[in-house]
């Protein structure tokens, strides 16, 4: 039986690929996690073009340092989410404080960091709602997107109404976890 601990094997496999230099691990591993980086750059940065640079940038540091992911310290989503959002935040701070000094930049250095705080927290939200179980997921689109309150979304989602306020319930506790925290969850417990 495999401990709970053990990370998925294709994170171990795709990690070994990347090592060995493989182009074609790279290309599937781009074609699983683009969205993702993209998602969480342009919710960071706000700006497309950026975004586009912040995730060629991810996966250049992924092909030439395949060996900074460490498998025993949790999945390859994670990491690479956690990659990605330390380096945006970082291009935030670099781009908004250099508009500062030059003037062209309207604000203090405390609105500065209100704006990398909120941008954490929406990437986080992003992330912790795209990485939630499908059924949570649905629950909350129904109640948010589509306006349906508990019973309506148990009908939809074809469960008891127990379910259904369950599902909810669990969702929003899980996307509440995107403002307890003033950084995103740590990678190995480092950026």
């Amino acid at each position: 039986m495999a401990t709970k601990d053990a990370p998925p094997r294709w994170d171990r496999k795709m990690q070994q690929r990347l090592a060995r230099g493989e182009a074609a691990a790279l290309g599937e591993f781009y074609d699983r996690f683009a969205s993702l980086v993209h998602g969480l750059a342009h919710t960071v940065l706000g700006d497309e073009r950026a975004a586009d640079t912040l995730t060629r940038e991810v996966f250049a540091h992924v092909w030439e340092h395949p060996d900074s992911y460490d498998p025993k310290q949790g999945p390859l989503r994670s990491w690479v989410a956690t990659l990605t959002h330390r380096l945006a935040v970082q291009r935030l701070r670099a781009t908004e404080t250099a508009a500062l000094e030059q003037g062209g930049g309207a604000g203090t250095a405390e609105e500065l960091e209100r704006k990398v705080r909120h941008a954490s927290v929406a990437a986080r939200a992003d992330y912790i709602v795209q990485a939630m179980p499908a059924p949570l997921r649905a629950a909350l689109e129904l109640a948010y997107f589509q306006r349906r309150d508990y019973r309506q979304a148990a009908t939809d989602l074809g469960v008891t109404e127990d379910e259904a306020r369950r599902r909810l319930r669990l969702g929003l506790q899980l996307l509440a976890t995107a403002h307890d925290a003033d950084d995103p969850p740590r990678y190995g417990g480092a950026a």
